[in-house]
């Protein structure tokens, strides 16, 4: 593995060094496909434009379009970099094809890639469907292990088209799309993060499958119709531990300040504390949630602090990532290093031992004025599960206004 990786930082060194020029790749549509476990293959499309001699690519999940502007060619040789996170495909090209790897430095992973122009079909799909999905589905993962989690799937399907995502107690898995074929369904995703396939042989009451995360990972899920079923509580599964009053921290910021909430800005001031890393998929559409907030709503008084667990190796990475981040998103709120080296939960909860657990990347304090604990989220459920975002964003900013209001006039 450390031989690949001196390989790959020389092929990178190559192409930064070389002059970025316009390619003869074609414009227009593109099939990506990615090799998981079980010889199975996970699509994504994306659409490569020119303009002056800058290439763009434009990845399309559902109703989601990720634009890549990041690319870099030399001669036949190609890095496309994806937004936020530090995954990147590197690979050589013809004006048709693109033939490569997709890397995560951090997590040694590397995932076979290839692309072709002119196919739009993300999935083959050799038959009629023989029945719909759409709807609501109770599901288990990894069923009738000690790693079992539930999830609610919300699905869509036109035809033999298929959009939709799962939902889980730690967030959703994106916008996922695919096809019934026949009693078959399949669905994918693909963010520069995580790259997720779902497959699954359908009954009008049951589905039975596997869930693939790249080719490093895989477990069985099942499931049943039930328009009726909801998961537990977010808000219910993260509390302070018995014995502690305040939620506290002190970590660094990119200039190596530790920063806390006893600092003079914070104080007196409605705070939200978002636990998170930019490695994270939901994190990132929380972390646009609460930009987009801020700017819309500049009455509304609250500080935003994000702590930040990251798995890159060294403390200079996990802060060239943060900077990334905020420069991408326009994140004027500190992003503190609370970890590096680690992504593990049990770890950061080393780091927060006020809480009884950390399940889930994000978990989102909101505190009061008077520094007193009111709610605790565990994960984030973004744009892709519909109305429950729209659900979120609505009773999000009356309770952060309940919030930053005198505290006689907070809402319990």
């Amino acid at each position: 593995m450390q031989k690949i990786g001196l390989f790959l930082s020389a092929f990178i060194l190559c192409i930064s060094c070389g002059k970025h020029r316009d390619s003869k790749l074609s414009e227009g549509f593109w099939l990506a496909e990615l090799q998981t476990q079980d010889r199975e293959i996970l699509p994504f499309n994306f659409e490569l434009k020119r303009d002056k001699g800058q290439l763009t690519i434009n990845i399309i999940n559902a109703d989601e379009v990720i634009k890549v502007d990041e690319i870099e060619v030399l001669k036949d040789s190609i890095v496309i970099r994806l937004p936020v996170f530090e995954g990147y495909i590197a690979g050589n090209y013809t004006d048709t094809t693109i033939t490569g790897k997709f890397i995560k430095e951090s997590l040694n992973r590397i995932v076979p890639f290839k692309a072709t122009h002119g196919k739009r079909d993300r999935f083959k799909s050799n038959r009629e469907p023989m029945l719909s999905i759409s709807g609501i589905w109770e599901t288990e993962f990894s069923p009738d292990t000690d790693h079992s989690y539930l999830g609610k799937g919300i699905f869509t399907q036109v035809g033999n088209k298929v959009k939709g995502t799962f939902r889980t107690t730690t967030g959703d898995y994106r916008y996922l799309e695919g096809v019934m074929d026949g009693d078959i369904m399949k669905v994918s995703t693909f963010d520069g993060a995580h790259a997720f396939l779902f497959t699954a042989k359908a009954t009008d009451s049951s589905l039975l499958g596997i869930f693939y995360s790249g080719n490093h990972f895989q477990e069985p899920f099942v499931a049943r119709r039930n328009e009726s079923f909801e998961l537990p509580d977010e808000n219910s599964l993260t509390y302070l531990k018995p014995g502690y009053d305040k939620f506290t921290f002190a970590f660094p910021d990119s200039d190596g300040r530790l920063v806390s909430l006893t600092d003079e800005r914070f104080r007196n001031k409605a705070m939200i504390i978002q636990i998170m890393g930019t490695w994270c998929p939901n994190c990132l559409d929380e972390s646009k949630f609460l930009v987009n907030y801020l700017k819309d709503n500049p009455e509304v008084e609250v500080g935003i602090v994000a702590l930040a667990f990251e798995y890159a190796k060294t403390e200079e990475k996990a802060f060239q990532r943060i900077d990334r981040l905020r420069t991408a998103l326009g994140i004027g709120y500190p992003i503190l290093l609370a970890q590096y080296g680690t992504s593990s939960k049990i770890k950061a909860h080393e780091k927060l031992p006020m809480l009884n657990h950390l399940l889930s990347y994000p978990t989102t304090i909101y505190i009061d004025k008077k520094g007193e604990v009111k709610k605790i989220q565990t994960g984030f459920n973004g744009p892709a599960t519909g109305e429950k975002y729209d659900v979120f964003k609505k009773e999000f900013d009356v309770f952060v206004r309940q919030l930053s209001s005198a505290q006689d006039d907070f809402i319990k």
